[in-house]
């Protein structure tokens, strides 16, 4: 008896306490849209990410060329003639592979550049959705553009407009 009292001590007091938990929801696509900065960045990323790609597909194209090259001409070199063409178009797609991982590896030049430009803005952001959450009292405050788990939602409890009118783009 002791056991289903105290069992239903905890039910009541959780169902009490989630009721006074107060949450809100962003559209972070829709705020990202929103500031000129973002949209800037992503095009000057977008403009590096292109000019660097035709940097590694030429790269990968002389490598392909030079073994074209190779493939036509082998049965009249000398065994250490084939050796060094070989030699040669490794080493032009070894430089390819490293150009591509120097620019569009994990800790590569793209990835240095987001972080220069988007992370900034993220941060602001952040800071955004933290002042409106401590200043209504919410508790958390989730993205409905990242969350495929949010079926419906009542656009009362969409704060986006809020935390741009915090960054300083009012609508």
């Amino acid at each position: 008896m002791k056991k289903l009292i105290t069992a239903f001590c905890i039910l009541c007091g959780s169902i009490f306490g989630m009721s006074a938990q107060k949450f809100a929801l962003i559209d972070m696509e829709y705020i990202l849209k929103s500031v000129p900065t973002y949209e800037m960045a992503n095009e000057q990323l977008n403009q590096l990410s292109q000019r660097w790609q035709k940097e590694v597909e030429n790269l990968s194209r002389e490598a392909e060329t030079l073994y074209k090259n190779y493939q036509s001409e082998r049965v009249f070199l000398t065994d250490d003639q084939k050796k060094k063409k070989e030699e040669e178009i490794m080493a032009k797609e070894n430089e390819a592979k490293e150009l591509r991982y120097k620019y569009f590896g994990p800790e590569g030049e793209l990835y240095k550049k987001r972080q220069t430009l988007i992370k900034p803005i993220q941060d602001d952001i952040y800071n955004a959705v933290k002042k409106v959450a401590e200043e209504r009292g919410y508790q958390a405050i989730f993205d409905r553009a990242t969350s495929a788990n949010i079926i419906f939602a009542s656009p009362r409890i969409d704060v986006s407009n809020e935390v741009l009118a915090k960054l300083g783009y009012a609508n």
